[in-house]
């Protein structure tokens, strides 16, 4: 008896022949789009560039095909019917054409077609994709409506066909694919050969955030024993612990900590706060960390009708809350490793003067990238946009640029600007969430209002306080800090000095794999079985294009276990793609 087990696979160099037999078999002997050729084989131009191909396959054979174009090829097929100013969609830096989905004959009842466009918004996720594009035939419209496609309006005809263009928002498609077709899915998983470099399920309604080493360890907390085994590169924590007086005062009476109610309004920590950073206290408003303050604030000063413009890549959280939470309109300002990483401010300036935002973020240094505006040049930014917007600047790991380096002094006079900071990366504090927002004393009064009572829990107002209490401990490790980010670096290259290897300013090193070799996610996948977890940055934006890594600086010994199981890392899946 045959096997008729579903499997999906990345399309290899090998696929290519019968992908192009497939092709003309059903483009131009079925259908008559395009016109039978004695080669028997159907490509065209943009198969030469960066398309990838996912392959369906049936009891390990060859069933069906999609092919998805990146943004990163910069050409279309549908530029071969429409213009960009036909459909500007394309001109997004964070669209995905759906190219091609075709299944054999023999296999068109099997589950996979569906598997396949599964797949395909899977893939178009794990690399930062919002949106897709594609050609739907108008007899198979009712299909591509039910997996959440929309018509643009447009219609396509090529040969003998006509073709629906469609197009929707990549979250819009995962939410309907959880609620609609959960049950579908679970069947399909429970024999399914899935060889993707991404896992089957994206697992969140929310913002994906580093931390996935807690996987490793359990988080039911039932073997905390395994922390001392798992390098957790994949969350910028902080590498050294809290200062002394930190730890002196949480071992002081952690039973009293534990069932005491903790000062109301920490207003305590808040004059603690005013008095280390040179601050008015009524400037400020204190929080459970920064995403505490980023949903309340955000939720408070935003509706669907709002304008935002966000960095594209940037600290994730924000899009989640202004897209997903919020539903704003959102617009983005691109950066990439052309520029450093780094923000063009006569670019923010002019988009700025361009549009009517509401609020721009600048997170600065920038996570995930690490480039940063120096304090000076971005004061000067902020003295020319329009003062109808409001901007939020992000200073969690401006500690490691220099003590100079915050412009939260500016927010108390100016009422559009409003700087967020944490101690939980700086100041070791990241179980304990601290976080607080300097504005001008207005701003901080209505936030203050929506604060809810004891958001900040007794530990973590005790360590904040005991922690700003020793800047000369927190000065020295952030300066080993660059020392050990250099010698991470420095090891990194010295694996392969063909794979680019940038510091950021902060706490992490970036690493960009050639285009020729394993993704990201396969290096991350791989460093996980020596119990070393990476961050794959590719769910960010497709300016990563699935090839970036983020390592965050640990001491001596854990970066020699990131250097040794990522040396194993690249050997041992350079091999795999050797052998597709």
């Amino acid at each position: 008896m045959v096997s008729r087990r579903l499997g999906l696979r990345p399309g290899t160099a090998a696929d290519r022949d019968w992908i192009f037999e497939l092709r003309h078999t059903v483009y131009a002997e079925e259908l008559g789009q395009h016109a039978v050729n004695p080669a028997g084989r159907l490509r065209d131009a943009l198969d030469d560039h960066d398309v990838v191909y996912l392959v369906a396959t049936v009891g390990g054979e060859p069933a069906g095909f999609v092919s998805i174009t990146p943004p990163w090829t910069g050409r279309w097929s549908l530029e071969k019917y429409l213009s960009r100013a036909d459909l500007p969609v394309l001109d997004e830096p964070d669209v995905f054409e759906i190219r091609i989905l075709t299944v054999a004959a023999p296999w068109r009842n099997t589950g996979a077609a569906g598997l396949l466009m599964y797949a395909a918004l899977r893939w178009v996720q794990s690399r930062g994709g919002r949106r897709v594009v594609a050609m739907g035939r108008t007899a198979l419209a009712d299909m591509y409506r039910a997996a959440g496609l929309r018509p643009t309006g447009h219609t396509v005809v090529s040969g003998e066909v006509t073709f629906e263009v469609m197009s929707a928002r990549v979250d819009d498609l995962a939410v309907l694919a959880r609620q609609r077709y959960a049950a579908v899915l679970d069947r399909l998983s429970i024999d399914l050969d899935w060889r993707l470099d991404l896992p089957m399920r994206d697992g969140s309604d929310g913002c994906f955030h580093g931390g996935a080493f807690f996987d490793g360890i359990g988080t039911d907390f039932r073997s905390l024993d395994r922390r001392h085994r798992i390098v957790a590169a994949d969350v910028l924590d902080a590498w050294f612990p809290p200062a002394p007086g930190v730890l002196r005062v949480l071992a002081e009476d952690p039973a009293w900590h534990a069932r005491t109610s903790p000062p109301v309004d920490a207003d305590g920590l808040r004059r603690e706060i005013a008095a280390a950073r040179n601050l008015p206290a009524d400037s400020l408003t204190l929080g459970a960390g920064s995403s505490d303050l980023i949903f309340r604030a955000f939720r408070q000063w935003l509706t669907p009708q709002s304008r935002v413009l966000l960095v594209d890549p940037s600290y994730g959280e924000y899009t989640h809350v202004t897209t997903e939470v919020i539903g704003c309109r959102v617009d983005r300002l691109t950066i990439g490793p052309a520029d450093g990483w780094r923000i063009d401010t006569e670019r923010l300036v002019g988009a700025l003067a361009g549009a009517d935002y509401d609020l721009a973020v600048l997170v600065n240094p920038n996570n995930p990238t690490g480039g940063r505006l120096p304090a000076r040049v971005l004061r000067d930014a902020l003295t020319r946009v329009p003062t109808r917007t409001r901007i939020w600047v992000d200073e969690a790991y401006a500690g490691y640029a220099g003590p100079d380096q915050s412009v939260a002094s500016l927010a108390v006079q100016r009422p559009n600007l409003v700087v967020c900071t944490t101690m939980s990366k700086m100041y070791a504090l990241s179980g304990l969430r601290v976080a607080y927002l300097t504005s001008d004393a207005l701003t901080a009064a209505a936030l203050r209002r929506w604060t809810p009572p004891w958001a900040v829990s007794l530990p973590a107002q005790l360590a904040a306080v005991a922690a700003l209490g020793d800047p000369e401990y927190y000065a020295a490790r952030w300066a080993e800090t660059a020392v050990l980010r250099a010698e991470l670096a420095e090891a990194l290259r010295a694996v392969d000095p063909s794979v680019p290897v940038e510091e950021a300013v902060s706490n992490f090193v970036l690493v960009t794999l050639p285009a020729d070799g394993p993704s990201a996610a396969e290096v991350v996948a791989a460093c996980r079985r020596d119990d070393v977890y990476l961050r794959d940055l590719s769910p960010m934006s497709p300016v990563f294009q699935g090839r970036t890594v983020r390592i965050a600086v640990k001491d001596r010994a854990g970066n020699a276990r990131i250097v040794a199981a990522y040396r194993a890392a690249l050997a041992a899946t350079r091999e795999s793609v050797s052998t597709r």
